[in-house]
């Protein structure tokens, strides 16, 4: 069974009213925020109505592409993984070339990240992750924001789960075609890696 999961974080350009539109409501699921509160947020939200036995991400900017998720999910279907990373930077797939100090910033925070967690991932900071189910509804995710990738990482790694990851294409935007995260994230994302894997069971 395909579910499809609409979090409508607080949008302002008639999302909720489009995907009222497309989705099927006797298998999907749309709901909403009536504020913004971040994507951790909307990660906890979708938790409470997930019906299938694997779950992945998937970002409603289109940087990830939908045609990675059969490559996505195939560790998981065959047994062999309970988390995938999508990595941009062990890849030989499309990649749009933007921002250096973004991607340098990208690569401390990962090897920061393993440092903490003795994975060895090449993109922690990726938003494309899936999942089996059991393995998603076991993270209580507390970090509202984009803090939660470096939580989602630090909590799997004390789960001890099995981790792969594929390459993926990536078409990041720039700023002026609204990218929103900046150097406070990372910031905040440093805190966050410390934080729970010093602190938090899971």
């Amino acid at each position: 069974m395909l579910q499809l999961i609409v979090v409508d974080d607080g949008s302002t350009d008639g999302t909720y009213a489009v995907a009222q539109g497309l989705l099927d409501p006797k298998k999907d699921d749309l709901l909403q925020h009536t504020t913004n509160l971040g994507k951790g947020a909307a990660l906890t939200t979708a938790q409470s109505v997930i019906r299938g036995h694997f779950v992945i991400i998937q970002d409603a900017d289109l940087e990830y592409s939908p045609t990675d998720i059969p490559k996505m999910l195939k560790p998981l279907r065959d047994g062999d993984a309970d988390v995938v990373y999508g990595s941009r930077f062990a890849s030989s797939e499309l990649r749009r070339v933007l921002y250096f100090w973004h991607a340098v910033g990208n690569k401390f925070l990962t090897l920061l990240s393993n440092f903490f967690s003795n994975l060895d991932l090449s993109d922690m900071e990726t938003g494309y992750k899936a999942f089996t189910t059991k393995t998603f509804l076991s993270l209580t995710l507390r970090e509202r924001g984009f803090g939660v990738e470096p939580e989602i990482t630090a909590k799997i790694a004390k789960l001890s789960c099995r981790v792969f990851e594929v390459s993926i294409s990536y078409r990041g935007r720039t700023y002026a075609e609204g990218k929103k995260i900046g150097w406070r994230d990372g910031f905040w994302a440093i805190w966050c890696i410390v934080r729970y894997s010093l602190t938090v069971s899971r």
